[in-house]
């Protein structure tokens, strides 16, 4: 049997998925503590099944974040450099997932249909949502990010939205 090659994407299907990726938005640094906390908290909820281990962790963490408030900015980014390194050594092989996201048992079993589809003449009803649902069944809206105008690239092996 010949050796199995990494599948490579071709530039065609780099090009497609290049155009749909959304730009990163410049954060702070407290954004970025505050994205680098929350993450932790979910990888940790994936590594602690048990309430009441969650919670003590969690305490845990917060005291970590908490101590390292008000350091100096080189300081800062030190520690938030550290921490995403921490966190990815730390990554769960396999996370918990809410069902209805991708790469949950729920994904997009029961989508709304378009618009045009169920009122094809165009005569939509006073109390019709006025907005487009992404995959993730969230509000696209371009202030949050996540706007599925368009074409959408699901990751399931990253289990994520780009």
């Amino acid at each position: 049997m010949p050796p199995i090659r990494p599948q490579v994407l071709n530039e065609a299907f780099q090009a497609a998925a290049n155009e749909t990726k959304q730009k990163l938005p410049q954060l702070t640094s407290n954004q970025e503590v505050a994205r680098l906390y929350r993450h932790a908290l979910r990888t940790l909820s994936s590594w602690a099944i048990d309430r009441e281990v969650f919670n003590e962790e969690a305490s845990e963490l917060r005291a970590r974040f908490d101590s390292a408030r008000g350091c100096p900015p080189a300081q800062a980014s030190r520690l938030l450099r550290e921490g995403q390194q921490e966190l990815f050594d730390h990554t769960h092989p396999d996370p918990y997932l809410p069902p209805f996201m991708p790469g949950g048992s729920l994904f997009m079993r029961n989508p709304p249909l378009p618009m045009d589809i169920c009122f094809p003449d165009g005569d939509y009803p006073a109390d019709a949502p006025k907005y487009t649902v992404n995959p993730d069944m969230s509000k696209s809206t371009p202030e949050t990010g996540k706007s599925a105008v368009g074409s959408v690239l699901v990751d399931f092996t990253k289990k994520n939205m780009e």
